[in-house]
């Protein structure tokens, strides 16, 4: 799936904003109680964290590979 492409979205919603954002949420798990929602806030900074240092690892080996063999 291309980067563009991966959108996640985690929120608290009551049913009149699930009834107002309508056709616009694709999916939809109703919850009654939510004693990690912080745990599952930080599970994924963490991970989006770690997505982007990888992804820019790479970029910054990819430079680096074309520069030591790019003409000076």
């Amino acid at each position: 799936m291309p980067d563009q492409d991966r959108i996640v979205a985690i929120g608290l919603l009551t049913q009149r904003d699930v009834f107002a954002l309508g056709h616009d949420l694709s999916r939809v798990y109703p919850i009654d109680e939510v004693p990690c929602f912080g745990s599952l806030l930080g599970a994924i900074d963490d991970a989006d964290r770690a997505f982007h240092r990888a992804r820019d690892a790479r970029q910054l080996a990819s430079q680096v590979q074309h520069g030591a063999t790019s003409p000076t």
